[in-house]
């Protein structure tokens, strides 16, 4: 019954020392795993190094590899289980590495995942807080999600195991101590069985949340997001979070309803900021998460030189001597596109192109004296175009804004130019 299942490859774990880490360290190295284990010593209590001497006995005894580390750095701020499991786990993430392990291997329980599922419950939770933990997320596997401490400890007791007992364990000022011990047992007084129900009914949801899992998984789109449950859609956009490097969980209620909001009818360049310094953010049709950064004023190069008229779609064509710079927008700039129809607000033209409005501020723009002469991969102005028999300007900017939407921008020829003009037809570039 403890003998976990796991992906093929070498294995990393998490070795505390007591009874949970430490069977599950011995169940896989029977089992003929390829094994490394690590060991984290937060160096909060008097008495944590002959832990971890008792930790690097037991490795050395079944001829594991062992990777540790001491606490050097100060704990992060707030509660001192979360900044303890912070800590842990980037050594973890380190230890992964330096042993080339496929997967980390964590000894949590059926017993903690139902601590974690009421914890849950107690704070209000949705359909991913009632599964509790998962069995893998990422890198980390929790294979025995289905054991119990006592069949833990009765496994220990048969091979003359006697492991390190945490005090934290009975430390009744953590709210997990205080259920484990208090309320849960309450519970199981007053309707025997009901722990294991908690875990069937976290069991039953972990599968649930899983099929909606797949159902969202793959290119994710306005339209597509559109026809999908809101659980479905929601677990939609929590994938795109996490597939840009947001955390999990990282996202709230209120951020996924934020997100949700936008993808009905509307104008693009719209976005909400999400943690970790991303940006959930819609154009057209295309849906991302990126880092949510200001705006870098830095004036582009600008390349100018006589030209008898070229195919170069990152360039624009205007007419000798006039005088060039590169700027930025401020408020009332218009021009008049070439082959549309009267002048245009440059908002309308940001807007038209689905341009997200957090780089609009920082889109560089090209004037002649303080006419806006041409904005980059969008737009030229008609007006200071060159006509037949004239002097030409290749006028050119590096680096160019090269993508919106996750497209590539092209500007139009001249003569393709002139072709639109003749049909009528507005240009602002075209997206392909």
């Amino acid at each position: 019954m403890l003998i976990p299942s796991l992906p093929t490859g070498r294995v990393l774990v998490a070795v505390s020392g007591g009874p949970d880490s430490t069977a599950l360290l011995i169940a896989l190295h029977e089992t003929g795993h390829d094994l490394v284990a690590a060991h984290y010593d937060h160096a909060l209590r008097e008495g944590s190094d002959a832990v971890a001497r008792e930790v690097a006995g037991l490795c050395e005894r079944l001829g594991v590899q062992l990777i540790t580390e001491r606490r050097s750095e100060a704990l992060p701020k707030g509660s001192l289980q979360a900044a303890a499991r912070t800590l842990r786990y980037a050594f973890l993430d380190r230890a992964r590495v330096e042993s080339g392990a496929e997967v980390v291997a964590l000894a949590h329980t059926a017993d903690d995942l139902v601590e974690g599922v009421v914890l849950h419950l107690l704070r209000g939770c949705g359909l991913a807080g009632f599964r509790g933990m998962p069995a893998q997320r990422g890198r980390y596997v929790r294979p025995y999600l289905n054991v119990w401490k006592s069949e833990v400890r009765e496994f220990l007791r048969g091979r003359g195991v006697v492991p390190y007992e945490d005090p934290a364990n009975v430390d009744t000022r953590f709210a997990r101590v205080r259920l484990r011990m208090q309320i849960l047992p309450e519970l199981e007084r007053d309707r025997p069985g009901i722990t294991g129900r908690f875990h069937a009914a976290a069991v039953a949801a972990a599968g649930f949340h899983d099929a909606v899992k797949r159902a969202a998984s793959g290119p994710i789109t306005r339209s597509r997001l559109r026809t999908m449950p809101q659980a479905t859609a929601a677990e939609a956009l929590r994938l795109l979070y996490a597939n840009a490097g947001g955390a999990e969980p990282g996202l709230s209620r209120a951020h996924l309803d934020a997100m949700l909001s936008l993808v009905g009818p509307g104008r693009g360049g719209r976005g909400v900021d999400l943690p970790g310094g991303l940006r959930f953010r819609i154009v057209g049709d295309h849906m991302e998460v990126v880092a949510s950064r200001p705006a870098v004023l830095r004036s582009p190069r600008l390349e100018v030189r006589s030209c008898a008229g070229c195919d170069d779609g990152q360039a624009a064509h205007l007419r000798a001597g006039l005088q060039l710079r590169v700027g930025f927008r401020r408020p009332g700039l218009r021009l008049r596109p070439a082959g549309g129809r009267g002048s245009r607000k440059l908002q309308d033209i940001f807007v038209d192109a689905r341009v997200p409005r957090e780089e609009r501020d920082g889109w560089p723009l090209v004037f002649a004296g303080e006419k806006l002469a041409w904005v980059p991969g969008l737009a030229v102005d008609a007006d200071l175009t060159p006509l037949p028999g004239q002097e030409v300007l290749h006028v050119a900017i590096a680096p160019m804004p090269a993508r919106i939407g996750g497209k590539v921008v092209r500007l139009e020829t001249p003569k393709a130019l002139e072709r639109r003009a003749r049909a009528g037809r507005t240009l602002y570039g075209d997206l392909t």
